[in-house]
């Protein structure tokens, strides 16, 4: 498997390339917008690691080209903890995962792992998870043929749980992504908006498929292909 890492921090993007090659994998480094978007069209590759602040063309930039020219690409978004916006932005631009600076070695290989394993997105717009469509550009989100009409954050918070079916996310996982702030431990914010989410999401003779998992997190039940 080869993994292109746009970073143009040389400490940062040695430290992923070692990391991942120890783990049999190979691995290309671009330092800048560039030559990452370049490499990354051009180039044989199964996963873009892909930092958002870059010299010469920004993440959200590359990340737009990808995104039109190569949409079964994987890409994992670097970003610094706190930019919330722009884990937000690039999730809604067709980000697959993301993952903060200082990296947690396990956390990084898990989820280089979790997207080599998933089949290709071939429409970066459009988000399928069991009977629920979701539509990122309109916003538009349906379950089993029903409109549902969600806030902005609800709509956020299932992007980032369609991303992830049938994988366990922890509440830090999902405050981090979808809130992008250092909280409060006993804070119920997480819990109640996946209640909002499930009585959204409820049918009469379906409920909604978002588990709770006791000491773990949450998790979208979805029938695997």
């Amino acid at each position: 498997m080869r993994i292109l890492i746009v970073e143009d921090e040389a400490g940062i993007a040695e430290f992923l390339s070692r990391a991942l090659e120890s783990e049999g994998f190979s691995t290309e480094v671009a330092p800048d917008g560039e030559a990452g978007e370049r490499l990354a069209l051009a180039g044989d590759f199964d996963l873009l690691m892909l930092d958002l602040m870059l010299p010469g063309r920004s993440g959200l930039e590359v990340l737009g080209s990808i995104r039109t020219q190569r949409p079964e690409l994987p890409v994992i978004v670097i970003t610094a903890l706190g930019q919330k916006h722009d884990v937000i932005e690039g999730l809604n631009r067709g980000a697959d995962d993301y993952i903060t600076k200082p990296f947690d070695l396990d956390e990084l290989l898990a989820r280089v792992r979790a997207q080599l394993r998933r089949p290709s997105q071939r429409d970066p717009t459009r988000l399928v998870a069991g009977d629920i469509e979701l539509d990122l550009q309109s916003r538009e989100v349906s379950r089993a043929g029903t409109d549902i009409h969600l806030s902005t954050r609800e709509f956020e918070l299932l992007v980032y749980l369609m991303r992830h079916p049938n994988q366990v996310l922890s509440r830090e996982q999902i405050l981090s992504a979808v809130w992008g702030y250092d909280f409060d431990p006993g804070t119920n914010v997480l819990s109640v908006y996946i209640n909002y989410l499930r009585r959204k999401l409820d049918l009469e003779d379906s409920p909604a498929p978002i588990e709770t998992v006791r000491s773990a997190g949450f998790r979208l039940v979805a029938p695997r292909d």
